[in-house]
């Protein structure tokens, strides 16, 4: 899943293959950028904010920065010239960037978009701490996710606006490491810092390796206690493994390990 470790690992693939080189071409197949040409352009810094990827080019005294976002299905290959792209089927191509020694290919990107770097604040200002920051604070983010105490903490957690990073994945799993219900709401949170800095532990654990894992094992089908896992045994308590939507996403729990919290008596 493209969470904030992906798109942090993502970043990493670019800065190898393109830091420090100057483009040689660049071809664009969105169609407000499809005009766009970054040749001579020198490739400054991979980054990564949250969800959000930020390539930063340098033309003499001009700072441009290309960004994008994963959402759910989008990818960076990295290529030596003249190999084939083995990525993912052609028609997905969103960009293709093109140095002396790498070619980087965007698959399925979405919010493509080639702005001063000066403005990059117009896409990530509103974005909470970032969860692999070196600004990381997670007194700011339980703040923000205190301010709604009504919402529930499944989608407290998603909320880009409160902590950037934490996406399906790693909600489900640290809402089931904590015994939470996914739709309890932010003010009955017994601890609300300790889920917070679960949510972090979890995503930096996988930063720089492509397995995502929150149960230790690297070993295909046990990654994950919840996630994916819908009527599988619970690990801990041999539960069916429940999944339902939550808003525009789906979440999944074990009914018995994340109980419905029970109303005080009158």
């Amino acid at each position: 899943m493209p969470e904030g470790d992906t798109v942090w690992n993502t970043a990493r693939v670019l800065e190898r293959a393109l830091r420090g080189d100057v483009l040689t071409g660049s071809d664009f197949r969105v169609p407000r950028l499809a005009t766009s040409n970054l040749t001579g352009w020198t490739v400054a810094e991979s980054a990564s904010r949250g969800k959000h990827l930020l390539l930063r080019l340098r033309n003499g005294d001009r700072a441009m920065t290309l960004h994008s976002h994963l959402r759910m299905d989008g990818a960076w290959r990295a290529y030596a010239p003249g190999e084939r792209w083995t990525g993912r089927p052609a028609h997905l191509i969103r960009v293709v960037l093109r140095t002396a020694r790498s070619v980087a290919v965007g698959y399925h990107l979405h919010e493509v978009a080639l702005l001063p770097t000066a403005e990059e604040g117009t896409l990530l200002d509103h974005l909470g701490p970032d969860l692999l920051g070196a600004d990381w604070d997670p007194a700011e983010a339980v703040r923000r996710i205190a301010s709604a105490p009504d919402v529930p903490i499944g989608e407290a957690l998603l909320d880009q606006r409160n902590l950037a990073g934490v996406g399906n994945l790693y909600k489900a799993e640290t809402l089931f490491l904590r015994g939470l219900w996914p739709w309890t709401p932010v003010s009955a949170v017994p601890d609300l810092a300790g889920t917070v800095r679960l949510a972090q532990q979890l995503v930096a654990s996988n930063r720089g390796r492509w397995t995502q894992t929150t149960t230790g094992s690297l070993r295909r089908g046990q990654t994950s206690y919840v996630y994916g896992r819908r009527a599988q045994p619970c690990r801990r308590c041999g539960s069916a493994i429940q999944k339902e939507d939550q808003e525009e996403r789906v979440t999944y729990w074990c009914p018995r390990c994340q109980p419905k919290p029970v109303p005080p008596a009158p």
